[in-house]
């Protein structure tokens, strides 16, 4: 097994940010707008981008949650090993709100379709968008697309995009598993 970085922890700072203007350039004061990642993985991209907006852009009313679709995926059922839940955290309402989906690699597009209906739970959201740091584009099974992308792959056969977190893995990196 091989991997090669694609991203370092410089270029993804780079992008975290550029990610964040499009979010201000769109979204302004986000009185209207909730960001919500993704668990497991999305979390890290989606706190990350919240404290650059607060701290580097002083948008003051950033409302973050974090949504766990272990429930909600078609392939729920499908695998020999059993699915541990992650925690959902959204102490605001998404009713009328424009959502940001946040989640570390866009792959096959079944998490986000899992996400799309675990979020009815909360609420009927005004508009749905998805930020997704990794775009591997040759993979999709669903007509699903990113509006805000960091980076688009084509990984293609058994290949593995991984994202490495500094909170959770000790280093911002992501990498080209083969």
């Amino acid at each position: 097994m091989s991997q090669r970085v694609l991203l370092s922890a410089k270029e993804i700072h780079i992008i975290l940010h550029r990610l964040a203007c499009q979010l201000l350039e769109n979204h302004l004061d986000f009185s209207d707008t909730v960001l919500v990642g993704i668990q497991p993985r999305g979390i890290f991209l989606a706190e990350r981008l919240a404290k650059i907006l607060k701290e580097d852009y002083a948008a003051n009313d950033i409302k973050l949650g974090s949504l766990d679709i272990t429930f909600y995926r078609d392939d729920f059922r499908r695998g020999d090993k059993t699915l541990a839940a992650n925690t959902t955290s959204i102490n605001f309402l998404v009713e009328g709100k424009k959502v940001v989906f946040i989640d570390d690699v866009l792959y096959t597009g079944r998490s986000i379709r899992a996400a799309l209906t675990a979020i009815q739970s909360f609420g009927r959201p005004e508009e749905i968008e998805l930020l997704t740091l990794i775009d591997r584009r040759f993979s999709r099974h669903l007509p699903i697309q990113p509006n805000y992308r960091g980076r688009q792959v084509d990984a293609i056969n058994e290949e593995r995009v991984k994202v490495h977190w500094k909170e959770n893995d000790g280093e911002d990196a992501v990498y080209l598993v083969s």
